[in-house]
């Protein structure tokens, strides 16, 4: 057999749990298992459009619904850039206000909750930060965190690599950790006795042995690499032209004012090649969001 395809590709990710509910529901349960278990999941969006594979989108989300009308956004994410929490809260919003039609009553709200698989540390300013791997956040008070508005507005984050290296119990959840980050060693994966990982792992091997799936993932990974090729050319293209400018006004101010301009052709550039989102058009260039909306309005 061909080499594994790796489960952290968002197209597997997408392809492995959004046609098993089953699955789903015991990854939602174990990375959440300090609170009460869900019984059932609704698979909302398990269909992968061929758009979503071009790189314009971010990540391959699976959308979920359980018995109680909570839902579920869970992804994995590669790369890390520098807008990524603002993503993260603003799809987790819009879940929760999709979830009502026009003239219903708040009551009928669930909880709106992101799970978020980070194949990258995404906290590591400080010690304590490097010795923490899970991550809870909800509406809480800052100076009585005991003060809370209930859960309605949840987003879990699970740092792969750091939770692998730190080591975590022996527990569903540090299984699946191990899934994530050693698939393809067998004598690790040999001593795995937990059924749903284990059947994960299966599953990723049927879709290795499937020639259209590598292809698709293949594609996906392609895209993923153009998209930071595409922001590493355009700082690069920045810093250029900002060398160019530094003749009158000292280097520091040239450089400066050379980027400022290059600011612009960077994102007018972006904005036509019709690839990237805002936010990373904003990363690339150094405009913010506002800036680049006004460029598309011209």
């Amino acid at each position: 057999m061909n080499e594994l395809l790796s489960p952290t590709n968002d197209y597997v990710f997408k392809r492995l749990f959004g046609e098993s509910p089953d699955l789903l529901l015991h990854l939602i349960n174990d990375l959440r298992y300090d609170l009460p278990p869900i019984t059932s999941v609704d698979i909302l969006n398990p269909n992968i459009e061929p758009s979503e594979l071009n790189g314009k989108c971010i990540v391959l989300d699976v959308l979920a619904r359980d018995a109680d009308g909570h839902c579920y956004n869970v992804e994995i994410q590669v790369r890390k850039y520098g807008s990524w929490h603002k993503r993260g809260l603003f799809y987790l919003a819009r879940t929760l206000s999709n979830q009502l039609d026009a003239g219903q009553d708040y009551q009928h709200l669930g909880a709106s909750i992101g799970l978020h698989l980070l194949d990258f540390d995404l906290f590591d300013r400080s010690d304590a930060e490097r010795q923490q791997a899970v991550w809870r956040f909800e509406m809480r008070d800052e100076t009585q965190p005991n003060v809370t508005l209930g859960n309605i507005l949840q987003m879990n984050l699970i740092e792969l690599n750091k939770a692998d290296r730190l080591g975590l119990n022996s527990s569903p959840l540090a299984t699946w950790i191990k899934f994530f980050k050693h698939w393809q060693e067998e004598l690790i994966m040999a001593d795995v006795t937990y059924e749903p990982v284990n059947k994960a792992l299966n599953r990723v091997k049927e879709l290795s042995a499937d020639e259209e799936a590598r292809r698709l993932a293949f594609v996906r990974e392609r895209a993923l690499r153009d998209e930071i090729s595409y922001i590493n050319e355009a700082k690069r293209e920045g810093l250029k032209e900002g060398l160019k400018e530094g003749h009158t006004e000292g280097l520091k101010e040239g450089l400066k004012e050379g980027r400022m301009e290059t600011q612009r052709e960077t994102a007018l550039k972006l904005i036509k090649m019709n690839i990237l989102t805002d936010e990373q058009i904003s990363e690339a260039s150094g405009l913010s969001l506002a800036e680049i909306a006004d460029l598309r309005s011209v």
